[in-house]
């Protein structure tokens, strides 16, 4: 089972806050898709700014962490993502602000306060979903 610093998971969600935040104030759909990468980078376990942070910080993590719920929750914010960008390109802007902000407001909330939704829903996806174990 893969490890996660969860330092370095807080940090990634005070990038994502900070990027997602830009993209409501400035409506760039550019930097919607910038993020988006990111997500699915970091859902597939090569998170760009996780690897900024191991850079910045050489300290071990006082205790790593299962990697699969965070993954997840990188997932969920790839969908929220690609929603927003679909909002975006269709110029349905509700869909896009709206999207955008459903993540901004996940990422902060891990950035503030520890508290990773995507990773709460995890283990509810896994007892709902047999293929899933």
């Amino acid at each position: 089972m893969m490890q996660a610093d969860p330092r370095a998971l807080r940090f990634a969600a005070a990038l994502t806050t900070v990027v997602l935040a830009l993209v409501l104030v400035t409506g760039s759909a550019w930097l919607l898709a910038v993020q988006a990468a990111v997500f699915a980078l970091s859902a597939s376990g090569a998170s760009p700014y996780g690897m900024v942070f191991r850079v910045m910080v050489k300290s071990p993590p006082g205790e790593p962490e299962d990697s699969r719920p965070p993954r997840f929750a990188q997932l969920v914010g790839l969908v929220f993502a690609l929603a927003g960008l679909a909002g975006y390109a269709t110029q349905i802007t509700p869909l896009a602000l709206g999207a955008t902000a459903a993540a901004l407001f996940a990422a902060f909330l891990n950035a503030a306060f520890g508290f990773c939704l995507g990773c709460e829903m995890y283990p509810i996806i896994r007892r709902l979903l047999p293929a899933a174990r």
